[in-house]
């Protein structure tokens, strides 16, 4: 028998841990939570993928261990699969998720009306870039599972994600050589 958890206990677990490192354990250096929050990610990653694969053969290439991320790994952590897969053919794969679940409940805060340019600091933050910063911490998990799971499958790459259109996100894989 499988082991399961509830998909909201596990939303609310990230949703914490993300909250904790970047407001609490390394609230002034957000590079350093980014790296602590994409490594468990990455080890998580990398337990999943030995434990989906352990009956498995090996796969031949990059683009079967790919495919074998976007249907059956991601079929198992969210229920679905990838809804869209597109490569360049020289070690650049994107991984479309229409409806990313991670990111359907983050809190957004109402972004305010435009600023005077003349009268602001640019080099302070701002609410947009607030919110877009905290949006892009609760994707370096994610990111972290992605390369831990290729990683696992012998496939050194860096991962990294684009949000232009909430709740839609792509992941871009880049195998490294």
């Amino acid at each position: 028998m499988g082991r399961e958890v509830a998909e909201t206990c596990m939303e609310g677990m990230i949703l914490e841990m993300v909250s904790a490192y970047s407001t609490r354990f390394y609230a002034t250096k957000p590079d350093l939570a980014a790296r602590r929050i994409e490594a468990i990610g990455y080890q998580v990653g990398l337990q999943l993928s030995e434990r989906y694969t352990t009956e498995r053969p090996r796969f031949g290439d990059h683009l079967e261990a790919i495919k074998f991320i976007c249907k059956d790994f991601w079929s198992e952590l969210f229920n679905k699969q990838i809804d869209n897969l597109r490569t360049n053919h020289r070690g650049t794969f994107v991984l479309q998720d229409n409806r990313f679940r991670w990111l359907t409940r983050i809190p957004i805060n109402s972004l305010p009306n435009k600023m005077d340019a003349s009268q602001h600091d640019p080099s302070a933050p701002t609410p947009d870039n607030k919110a877009a910063q905290d949006t892009s911490m609760h994707l370096y998990f994610p990111c972290g599972i992605i390369r831990g799971a290729l990683s696992s499958l012998g496939i050194p790459c860096a991962v990294s994600a684009d949000i232009s259109n909430l709740p839609a996100c792509s992941f871009v894989v880049r195998i490294k050589a």
